[in-house]
């Protein structure tokens, strides 16, 4: 019974959340590697955290083109806005479209789509993480990492998404 009651311990342990340093710096760049699933803070070149684990959008491979492919754009942009008042845990916008990303989709006649974020989960949700890739073409974290990205992440800092 004593075993019994120690690898259930030790079980649970291993599910509890990490706890982690503060971040005392802003970042000054933001890398997500969708083929990672990961999305590196750095400062001055060094990184500051790493997040693993990311959700993307439906269709996770391949760059946004079009309204409703449920992809994640790939390519630089900048975080552009913030909205406490999201319909998940807070949201950092990606300034997709760029220039290129419309003159692309209006030669083909179409909507290159909009309202790509950086955001926790569904407000309501009780899971830490969603399974699987869920959202339109956003980048999705956990409620905690999202409060850290929220304090850590600037309007105007500039963010690389590669394949």
């Amino acid at each position: 019974m004593k075993w019994a009651a120690v690898i259930l311990f030790t079980l649970l342990a291993a599910c509890a959340p990490v706890e982690r340093e503060p971040l005392t710096q802003k970042a000054d760049f933001v890398l997500v590697d969708k083929s990672d699933r990961t999305l590196t803070l750095y400062r001055d070149g060094a990184v500051l955290r790493e997040y693993a684990g990311i959700a993307f959008g439906d269709v996770p491979q391949g760059h946004k083109r079009f309204e409703g492919d449920e992809r994640t754009p790939e390519g630089r942009y900048t975080i552009d806005t913030r909205n406490p008042n999201s319909a998940y845990h807070l949201s950092l916008r990606v300034s997709y479209p760029n220039a290129q990303d419309r003159a692309y989709a209006q030669g083909l006649g179409r909507s290159p789509g909009g309202d790509i974020f950086i955001h926790g989960q569904p407000n309501g949700s009780l899971l830490d993480r969603l399974p699987g890739d869920w959202t339109d073409g956003c980048i999705a974290v956990s409620n905690g990492e999202m409060d850290e990205l929220w304090s850590a992440i600037d309007d105007g800092t500039p963010i690389e998404i590669r394949p």
